[in-house]
């Protein structure tokens, strides 16, 4: 683990990030020892830090500092962590930041064998997100939300869990996004509110785009997801997974756009 470019496990118990969740994130897949989608992560970091208030690190030193972290390992997880540092008590940030920057590369997770063929299970949860627009797309360190409605379910056949807003629109999984197939096009959760905008999401909309697909960004009510003739999650870690089962809801996978999902995985990732 890299903080602040040393070799270090600790970091200041005043770190804003540890006590207040100010700071953003990015999971980063690492295929043949190289961040995947490096400059889609990194600028949406850079967006994160701008609307937080504070600067984001240098991108040549984020890039050199991952590469070191990442060293010899093929594959795995790189997680890069920017807080606003260490800072007094009280919510107001001081007039001076001096950001920390934590990265660290992990094993890749074991996922469910054939999922991106076969599909997935999910559920509904219970749990709502919270619409705050100044946070919406935002990948922030407050993930108290997922990590409770990541608690609803033991069942070891249940893949993902898809949260709605307080609304009850649907926005996104506990760590993916959704996409509806509908008559051939794409419809996903209009995110300007609260979720997280996914790098593999704004690349699956720009190449179904570019294949003629129309893809509609807008609220989607649970009606809509029933209705649905396909849905599929993603991430910048799993890629795409079809969804086969949400509650006692089924998806036939003839009809999750296999032909557009296949282009997107064989063009691969972007370094």
């Amino acid at each position: 683990m890299l903080l602040n470019g040393v070799n270090e496990e600790r970091i200041d118990a005043t770190d804003r990030g540890l006590q207040y969740g100010d700071g953003v994130f990015e999971t980063i897949a690492v295929v043949n020892g190289e961040p995947c989608l490096w400059q889609r992560h990194l600028k949406r970091l850079r967006l994160g830090c701008e609307r937080l208030g504070f600067a984001c690190p240098d991108g040549s030193l984020l890039l050199h500092e991952a590469r070191s972290e990442i060293a010899s390992r093929l594959t795995g997880v790189l997680k890069i962590v920017v807080t606003r540092g260490a800072g007094g008590r009280g919510y107001r940030p001081g007039s001076h930041a001096d950001p920390s920057r934590i990265l660290n590369c992990s094993a890749r997770p074991e996922y469910p064998k054939d999922a991106a063929h076969e599909g997935v299970r999910a559920i509904l949860c219970s749990t709502r997100l919270g619409r705050n627009p100044a946070l919406g797309g935002l990948k922030t360190l407050n993930r108290l939300e997922q990590v409770l409605a990541a608690s609803e379910w033991s069942d070891e056949d249940i893949d993902e869990g898809l949260m709605c807003d307080s609304e009850g629109h649907l926005i996104e999984g506990t760590r993916s996004n959704v996409f509806l197939v509908r008559q051939g096009n794409l419809v996903t959760p209009d995110l300007s509110n609260c979720g997280v905008a996914g790098v593999m999401r704004e690349l699956v909309i720009e190449r179904a785009v570019s294949r003629g697909v129309r893809v509609s960004v807008q609220p989607i009510s649970l009606e809509e997801l029933r209705a649905a003739e396909g849905v599929f999650l993603t991430n910048s870690i799993i890629g795409i997974w079809p969804v086969v089962r949400i509650q006692n809801w089924e998806y036939e996978l003839k009809h999750q756009n296999v032909d557009l999902i296949r282009d997107i995985m064989v063009r691969g990732f972007e370094f």
